[in-house]
């Protein structure tokens, strides 16, 4: 059996566990967030901006880790990328209002941009394919373990002490995992001179960012304002541009080449439904809880922690069990488990009960293990060896803002059925939102299955392609 290249089982803990540093902080201000409502007077469609804007940012940055894997060392990547999430970790905890807060939440969405595809495509480059399951199963402890636990510690931070304490806690800690990195992180791929390409990322940020602007804000402003209109045609517009320069380009910022690949399109696809499930529960959940049940944070912290716990434990057996057969069986399942969780949350009412809301959300959990690390690692072993370092950041940028768009939509879905969301109300009201913004998910899980049908028995490992334009099995 063919054996990574020597030292890379440290390079890929520390990168791993930089990655869980990042994403503690995407998820933790989740159960956080009525409290913030009420320490800086925020409604829920400004407070969102808050996991919107850190969603968003990601999916700017993402593209450009291509180039900078490229460019600059693994050593230099990895040290810029912690020594941005380091600092807006600190920001964020000193942060004496909602703008400062914002903005260190931006500074670490960058260093968080970075790290995401970076130890996904350093997966593809040192480990043998034979493997390639397990170490995903691995990083999804990152990946979906660490958002999950997030709203945990900071539920238990929020009701004994502040929100604040959790950053004042993981910025020495990133601290840390910066130094290590310095000390530690050897460089694994060939530098190569090249220009980014401003142009291309002056169409990707106003495009992604128009478009998840427009969505977000249609809460509070309404479908037909001038704003949303405005934000979601330049948006588009910016989109569509961008797509035809990177498809003219000789060197691009987001190489398309990769959806030659019918396995790598479908994979995408389904991956970015997946990732707007797993936010939109993580972040409505809890807002439900909180707002119209009238739980603490704690307490809504806690009800996500057996699904935190059964990520923890489910990612590494389905990255082993995805080695052995493929991702289609797996896919099929976890993606039905995860319909049955949607239509459980579809029916909710004041009366439902605390443990049948930790069961559904178990239930959905453990769905999303099984399902998204392999279907992005059956994606990505669909394309030859010189597409990988370009499909990981397509895919990442694409389930990013999908999971960033379909927040926003999810949350003015749920405030538009609900007739605004606020810290009083109607709660009945309310309630019959978060059960339309439900249904819409089930939608979009159903779709999910019907496409995983589509997904290959048996996978097969492309070798490399001769030139570019020929198309990719």
């Amino acid at each position: 059996m063919e054996k990574a290249p020597k030292g890379t089982i440290l390079i890929m803990a520390i990168l791993i566990i930089g990655t869980m540093a990042g994403l503690l902080n995407q998820s933790s201000l989740n159960t956080a967030l009525p409290n913030i409502m009420g320490e800086f007077r925020l409604s829920a469609s400004t407070v969102q901006w808050l996991t919107t804007a850190f969603a968003l940012v990601t999916g700017i940055v993402v593209p450009i880790t291509a180039y900078l894997i490229q460019r600059f060392t693994t050593k230099q990547v990895f040290v810029f990328a912690m020594g941005m999430l380091t600092a807006g970790t600190l920001l964020c905890a000193v942060s004496p209002g909602f703008g400062l807060l914002l903005t260190g939440r931006i500074i670490q969405a960058v260093g968080v941009g970075i790290m995401l595809p970076l130890v996904q495509t350093l997966t593809f480059i040192l480990i043998p394919v034979a493997r390639r399951g397990f170490t995903m199963g691995l990083i999804g402890l990152a990946i979906n373990f660490a958002p999950a636990i997030g709203p945990v510690l900071n539920g238990w931070l929020v009701e004994s002490h502040s929100w604040r304490l959790l950053f004042y806690i993981l910025a020495p800690c990133s601290l840390l995992l910066t130094m290590l990195g310095l000390f530690l992180v050897k460089n694994v791929t060939p530098q190569v001179k090249s220009k980014v390409d401003a142009l291309s990322m002056t169409l990707s940020s106003l495009g992604f960012g128009g478009v998840l602007y427009g969505f977000s804000v249609s809460g509070s402003k309404g479908w037909g304002s001038t704003e949303v209109l405005i934000s979601l045609a330049v948006g588009f517009i910016a989109l569509c541009l961008f797509v035809w320069r990177q498809l003219t380009m000789e060197n691009p910022l987001l190489e398309l080449r990769v959806f030659t690949s019918p396995s790598f399109t479908l994979a995408t696809v389904i991956s970015m439904i997946l990732m707007i499930i797993m936010l939109s529960a993580q972040l409505l959940l809890p807002l439900y809880m909180q707002t119209m049940l009238g739980y603490s944070a704690l307490k809504s912290g806690l009800m996500l922690l057996p699904g935190a716990i059964l990520i923890c434990i489910m990612s590494p057996i389905a990255g082993k069990i995805f080695d052995k057969i493929g991702a289609r069986t797996m896919v099929i399942t976890g993606i039905s488990l995860t319909v049955i969780s949607a239509l459980l949350f579809s029916n909710l009412t004041e009366h439902t009960s605390y443990t049948f809301l930790m069961v559904g959300y178990s239930l959905r959990m453990v769905g999303v293990s099984l399902t998204l690390l392999p279907v992005v690692t059956s994606g990505m072993n669909s394309l030859p060896p010189a597409l990988i370092r370009h499909g990981i950041p397509v895919n990442t940028t694409l389930r990013t803002v999908a999971g960033s768009i379909g927040t926003a939509l999810l949350v003015t879905i749920m405030t538009y059925s609900g007739g605004g969301l606020k810290q009083t109300g109607d709660v009945h009201s309310l309630i019959h939102g978060m059960n339309v913004a439900s249904m819409v998910t089930t939608g979009a899980a159903v779709v999910a299955l019907i496409l995983s049908f589509f997904i290959p028995r048996k996978e097969e490992i492309p070798a490399e392609i001769p030139a570019k334009g020929v198309a990719v099995k």
